[in-house]
């Protein structure tokens, strides 16, 4: 990984109908070449940091108040989404959000208009997708409403990786899954990270899984890091393991958060 992070995220602040204060003063870093997680439970501020990022929370009333926003070094806070996704950053959104009434093909060609391909290569970019997702191959034809969750997920993510992206903000890619579709899903992206050096920020409530495929992660409650470290030292810390991870082996999901007031950074 190279020492320049591809990501600087400098005590933002984040507030939704010039009422709700929905991001506190965070930071965080993705190196290049990373898998970096972002853990929470619901409302902690995991989709609001995504889509501050991605400058998708003007969407939906949102506002970036103060800190900064670097990519690649530069500042990119008032930067629009579809030119972010020219310069290799993109968001795979919560839930999908494939286009119902288009088929599994259609949707994937809708990710690469960005770089306006001549159309040899968005075929070839269309192969290597199906290589990395093979079952979309089956499905090319079929609308994508009538596709399962796992393959809506792949056409999601394959969808974004047809701009060539750099960055990828992935928002939590196992909700609703079957555990072997999750798992299917994650060395995917570890994949595509070790072989492509794609980096990518990951949003998820499965902690145990996310810090087993990530480098580092950050722990945010009420809006605020609460914890930052490397992976194996946040699934060692045992007032994490009680609060994020549950008693022992049986749970790996988040279901709550650390005591109120308590802050732990720990050594990167």
């Amino acid at each position: 990984m190279s020492a320049a992070p591809i990501l600087q995220v400098e005590e933002i602040a984040v507030t939704y109908s010039q009422l709700i204060a929905a991001l506190r003063g965070v930071s965080l870093t993705v190196p290049t070449g990373a898998i970096v997680a972002l853990l929470g439970g619901n409302g902690a501020g995991k989709t609001t940091t995504l889509k501050a990022v991605s400058n998708l929370i003007r969407a939906e009333r949102g506002e970036l108040t103060s800190g900064r926003i670097a990519y690649r070094g530069d500042a990119i806070t008032d930067v629009d989404p579809w030119t972010l996704a020219e310069r290799g950053l993109v968001q795979v959104l919560e839930g999908r959000r494939c286009f119902a009434h288009l088929s599994v093909e259609e949707n994937l060609r809708l990710g690469a208009f960005v770089r306006r391909p001549r159309r040899a290569h968005l075929e070839a970019e269309l192969e290597r997708i199906y290589g990395i997702f093979p079952r979309l191959k089956e499905r090319r034809k079929t609308l994508a409403g009538y596709t399962s969750g796992g393959e809506q997920q792949m056409v999601a993510i394959g969808r974004a990786l047809m701009a060539r992206p750099s960055l990828v903000l992935l928002d939590e890619p196992s909700m609703g899954l079957a555990p072997q579709v999750v798992e299917e899903i994650f060395e995917t992206v570890a994949a595509l990270n070790r072989d492509d050096g794609v980096s990518f920020l990951l949003a998820e409530q499965n902690a145990a899984l996310a810090l087993r495929y990530a480098q580092s992660g950050y722990v945010l409650e009420g809006g605020r890091v609460v914890a930052h470290g490397k992976a194996d030292v946040l699934l060692e810390l045992d007032v994490l393991r009680d609060a994020y991870l549950g008693s022992g082996e049986r749970s790996a999901q988040v279901t709550g958060g650390p005591r109120r007031g308590s802050r732990y950074a720990l050594a990167q």
